[in-house]
């Protein structure tokens, strides 16, 4: 029993590298690190104006990574930032950003979408679910095992 389990997660675990490997290539293969393709992709899906906060809480990225990131493109002119309220920085594409998430970021959105497309309204709601259901898990299991051990 023990040893179908461990393959039953071995291959969960290969699958997740898998996809990890895939978003990696797609960002190399457009001429991005992967911080800069999750900030391209997190401001065409959220729109202009958006807010680091919002990037971060999409992308699960680190604030202080994805700041490096925002600060990167906005130097190659890929990105602006505006003053919002009190400390707030709203952040929008150029025109040349515009151009590029055009060219570069919108046709693959489009093929993640049509690739999720593929699958039934109830097989995307119990990958959500059985995926959501694992994750939380996870996080109270390692939770207990941080504090039992600090």
């Amino acid at each position: 029993m023990e040893d179908r389990v461990c393959d039953e997660l071995k291959e969960f675990n290969k699958i997740y590298k898998e996809f990890d490997d895939l978003w990696h290539e797609t960002a190399l293969h457009i001429g991005l690190s992967d911080s800069a393709f999750d900030i391209l992709y997190s401001v065409y899906c959220l729109g202009d104006g958006c807010l680091q906060r919002d990037i971060c809480a999409l992308s699960f990225g680190r604030k202080q990574t994805i700041n490096s990131a925002i600060q990167k493109l906005v130097k190659e002119g890929l990105l602006q930032m505006k003053r919002g309220k009190g400390r707030e920085m709203h952040i929008y594409l150029t025109e040349e950003g515009k151009d590029f998430v055009k060219q570069k970021v919108e046709p693959l959105v489009e093929v993640e979408n049509s690739v999720w497309k593929e699958m039934s309204p109830e097989e995307r709601q119990e990958l959500i679910r059985l995926t959501k259901e694992y994750v939380d898990n996870y996080r109270i299991k390692i939770k207990k095992l941080t504090a039992d051990h600090a």
